[in-house]
């Protein structure tokens, strides 16, 4: 995998260092195939993640959030029933995993759901008050009259 090389805007810009450390981390990371995800958006400011769990349950799956970050866990708590199964053909990968998302500023898990093997994640950006935009009222005393004190 080609490695890219961030350098050149460190150099010529100010203030973006956060931004350009999240895509050094990014890039960084191998992409991940397993277990297969989907990312959406639901609407405006609503999105949602579904994961393809097969064979997980909710006791398997850990979600958590810190900071900017989304982080799902899983793993099958119950080996010992695996080895007294005989499998002639293993497709459903039960394996644990752990994917990580970065998530924006105000965006928060608004809930989540495990239906038929997929585990939906459900995302809301709710922007603060004093971040929304507002407008502003200009404020007028009224025309303003220019005296004329010529002397007849």
């Amino acid at each position: 995998m080609q490695r890219l090389d961030f350098s050149p805007f460190y150099r010529s810009t100010v203030g973006f260092d956060r931004l350009f450390s999240r895509l050094d981390t990014l890039v960084a990371e191998d992409a991940k195939s397993y277990p297969p995800y989907n990312i959406e958006r639901t609407g405006e400011d609503t999105y949602r993640v579904t994961i393809a769990v097969a064979g997980f349950s909710t006791g398997d799956i850990a979600i958590e959030t810190k900071e900017n970050s989304l982080q799902v866990k899983g793993s099958r708590t119950n080996g010992a029933t695996d080895k007294q199964r005989e499998f002639l053909h293993r497709g459903i990968a039960e394996r644990a995993f752990e994917l990580r998302f970065q998530l924006a500023e105000h965006v928060e898990v608004s809930g989540a759901s495990l239906e038929n093997g997929l585990l939906h994640i459900d995302l809301k950006r709710e922007i603060p008050e004093s971040k929304r935009p507002r407008q502003i009222e200009i404020a007028s005393s009224g025309p303003q009259t220019i005296e004329d004190k010529t002397v007849n």
